[in-house]
């Protein structure tokens, strides 16, 4: 089954938590939790999205190379500027799903378009 979802003026948070509620198929009442979910989620307008408070400037993303003082912070601002603002909803949307075999299933069955 496939989901569409308006970000417009809608903020990060709130369209990462509902994309996966629809991606994990907790929605469905046939939900299992270890069965591979089949649903299909397309955000759209994701560049009409809000966010609040000031959190473009203190929001980090971390990431690290695996070698001694390899990590690198980014602010939201930079993600967004370097790859785009799907890159934040995506991380935004991997971070409430489960840390399993399945995770990178029901992220292959997420698209984002501006």
């Amino acid at each position: 089954m496939e989901h569409i979802l308006d970000a417009s003026n809608i903020s990060l948070g709130r369209i990462a938590s509902s994309a996966a509620v629809l991606l994990r198929g907790k929605n469905t009442p046939a939900f299992e939790r270890y069965e591979k979910p089949t649903n299909k989620v397309k955000i759209i307008n994701a560049s009409k999205m809000t966010v609040t408070g000031r959190k473009m400037s203190d929001k980090i993303y971390l990431t690290h190379s695996g070698y001694p003082g390899g990590q690198k912070a980014r602010t939201l601002t930079q993600v967004i500027a370097k790859k785009g603002v799907d890159e934040a909803i995506r991380q935004a949307i991997y971070g409430m799903l489960p840390d399993n075999k399945l995770r990178a299933i029901m992220m292959k069955n997420l698209v984002i378009t501006e």
